[in-house]
């Protein structure tokens, strides 16, 4: 063993960095910040990557695309390239309309050619794909939707055997199974220094599947373990109940509710679950959810269709508080009223115990 060599090597890496209010992203939802980091404003840090798993149109694609919206917002990821590789071809939404000039203009495709945008189509594509973002130099936020959508070099060689085989009326041997759950591993252990050194974030979307074998849960999904063992945060997304209304006497389906629930949390180990009200013409609703928020945990008081909000001297309808709110720019106030209660919910859960180690 070159104990010298190995010296080097220790006093060549770079020193812990101190992490500052600006090296975090806000997912665009206040109760999401808060179930992920405990912080109202805070949620994905520079440097790591981020697993989001959800049901099909339970918000998986409006998360990851609004925390872009919220980049553009933030001067801490001016330099930030963002990079959206839509594998599913499934993300058809008005970019500018939900999300503003700022994220239509900067958003961009992992390549072009002459044809145009270029997106992966499987695995080795992906890993290719973020490769080229880090040798670029420039830091950046990069957003697979989805990992079930690419298939792999294994997967297309196998179809094209199988196929051969059939044609001559030979037996079909062996297994269809994509590899990706290898490649993964392989690679996403590469990507982590990388991200963490140029301060980049990357988010990958997977589909949930209904579990058929044996077991509590209900739901799983594909591509290896190292997916969840590398990430940093691993978020659920379910649909709750729809949001609907009333239009000529008939309700009809405006939103839905997405529950989002944290499976894995390295920032504090704690697994929280939200509430978010999506609208089909809005996107993600911060403020009808925190509102929502105050009267589930009876901070407000609610009495049929009315809420009495105290701090804002308020007392009418939801819509007439939400139209106070925007009108009056009282969204920070609101925030720091979630995280209050937030903290006090949090405060009263602790076990109150001396620590062992001191």
């Amino acid at each position: 063993m070159d104990i010298t060599s190995i010296k080097k090597q220790l006093l060549a890496r770079k020193r812990t960095q101190v992490i500052s209010p600006g090296d975090y992203l806000s997912s665009g939802s206040s109760l999401l910040n808060l179930a992920c980091t405990g912080d109202v404003k805070k949620c994905f840090l520079k440097g790591y990557y981020y697993y989001l798993v959800g049901d099909s149109q339970s918000g998986k694609t409006f998360l990851s695309i609004t925390c872009l919206a919220e980049a553009a917002r933030n001067p801490a990821f001016d330099k930030h390239r963002f990079i959206f590789d839509n594998a599913e071809d499934g993300a058809l939404m008005n970019i500018e309309h939900f999300f503003g000039s700022k994220v239509a203009q900067r958003i961009e495709s992992p390549a072009t050619d002459k044809d145009g945008l270029v997106h992966s189509r499987t695995i080795e594509d992906f890993y290719y794909h973020v490769d080229d973002a880090i040798q670029d130099g420039r830091p950046f936020i990069y957003i697979l939707d989805s990992m079930d959508s690419l298939s792999s070099e294994a997967e297309k060689n196998k179809f094209q055997d199988q196929k051969k085989a059939n044609r001559k009326n030979k037996a079909i041997t062996g297994s269809m199974g994509d590899g990706k759950a290898k490649k993964n591993s392989g690679n996403m252990r590469q990507l982590i220094p990388a991200l963490k050194d140029s301060g980049s974030i990357l988010i990958v979307i997977s589909q949930t599947r209904d579990n058929m074998g044996f077991g509590f849960e209900t739901k799983s999904r594909s591509g290896g373990h190292a997916l969840k063992f590398y990430a940093t945060l691993e978020i659920w997304s379910s649909c709750g109940k729809k949001i609907k209304k009333t239009v000529r006497g008939k309700n009809r389906p405006i939103g839905i509710n997405s529950i989002l629930k944290i499976k894995k949390n390295r920032v504090n180990g704690k697994d929280r679950q939200v509430e978010v009200p999506i609208y089909y013409a809005l996107g993600f609703d911060d403020i009808g959810g925190c509102i929502n928020y105050l009267i589930d945990e009876k901070h407000w008081n609610l009495s049929g269709q009315t809420i009495k909000a105290t701090e804002f001297d308020f007392e009418g309808s939801k819509s007439q508080l939400i139209k106070k709110i925007e009108d009056e720019k009282l969204e920070t106030k609101l925030q720091s009223i979630v995280q209050k209660v937030w903290d006090e919910i949090e405060a009263a859960c602790d076990p109150g115990r001396k620590p062992r180690y001191e």
